[in-house]
């Protein structure tokens, strides 16, 4: 198996080439190691302990506890569905039922350098997550405490993953001819004018 052949049955014939298929698999991967995560924290949501002891999960049994864990869960989940973006040729023009810019192209440098600014943020807030059984976990049970840290463990793989997709993207809208200027709407993430 050829890991750099790209997958061009998903390309309409007018997009720019298409990401190796490595960076296809890791992109959909974001998505993956997001997932244990956030069923964990709708687990709490939903009244679950989840792991935790009868006295620790009692900060979890509010309401604006359970928006909060909703809402971090939903939010991952869709940052790492915008990964596939820069795989896909949504990542290059913006779909067009987007309001005020759909149509147009996306600029290359904007997208690679917000991506790549997530990819290091990512990758500092969860390079702890190896040493998880090694801080203390008192609000949780013996159990818990080793199934919340397995679940927890994907999340290392997250900044990384992004990372090397976002390289992926780059290099390939770089070598494409112009960037993908040539459309008649103009770029996102510049003014519009070439």
């Amino acid at each position: 198996m050829h890991t750099d052949t790209p997958n061009t049955a998903a390309y309409p014939s007018n997009s720019l080439a298409p990401a190796p298929r490595w960076a296809v698999w890791a992109a959909h991967l974001t998505t993956l190691v997001v997932l244990p995560s956030g069923l964990w924290r709708l687990a709490l949501v939903v009244g679950c302990p989840a792991g935790y002891s009868t006295e620790g999960f009692v900060p979890f049994d509010t309401a604006g506890a359970k928006v909060v864990m909703l809402a971090l869960s939903v939010f991952s989940e869709l940052a790492a569905l915008l990964t596939i973006g820069l795989v896909r040729p949504w990542g290059e023009v913006v779909p067009g039922w987007v309001p005020l810019i759909g149509g147009r192209t996306v600029h290359p440098a904007a997208a690679a350098v917000t991506a790549g600014l997530g990819a290091l943020a990512l990758t500092v807030l969860w390079a702890g997550v190896p040493w998880w059984w090694s801080y203390p976990h008192r609000d949780m049970t013996p159990t818990g405490n080793i199934v919340v840290g397995i679940l927890y463990q994907p999340l290392f793989l997250w900044g990384p993953l992004l990372g090397a997709v976002t390289v992926s993207y780059w290099r390939r809208r770089r070598r494409s001819s112009g960037g993908g200027r040539s459309r008649a709407r103009g770029p996102v993430g510049t003014s519009g004018r070439s």
